[in-house]
């Protein structure tokens, strides 16, 4: 299995985390733009360096690479503006917005306990 792939599943399981909590403006996968798929290839590599790292530190890594690009915090996700409302500390999140960052990181490790990963 490759790190896109595992990044994919990342990707839908989020997706699918977000219309739980009625947030439907997620794409899917085949459909996202590329910096969305990007960021979360980043995140696989990021939980597969760091797989002691806090409870914050998937959002903080992903904070750094929106803020390195340009985004700055907005009440609302807009990729043309580059704003979003994520942007803040980890412990200022929703609990949805939390729990995020755990099915991440707990499908990453779940998947690469039983999988080697390609890196190409």
């Amino acid at each position: 299995m490759k790190i896109e792939q595992v990044a994919k599943i990342c990707h839908e399981a989020n997706r699918a985390l977000c219309e739980t909590n009625g947030d439907n403006s997620q794409k899917s996968w085949d459909e996202a733009e590329q910096w969305q798929r990007d960021s979360a290839i980043n995140g696989v590599k990021f939980t597969l360096d760091n797989p002691d790292d806090g409870e914050d530190a998937q959002h903080n890594s992903w904070m750094k690479e929106k803020t390195d690009e340009g985004w700055v915090y907005g009440e609302v996700k807009d990729p043309t503006a580059k704003t979003h409302p994520c942007i803040v500390p980890y412990q200022q999140l929703p609990a949805e917005q939390q729990a995020k960052d755990y099915l991440f990181k707990g499908i990453v490790n779940s998947l690469t306990k039983f999988i080697e990963l390609e890196t190409a």
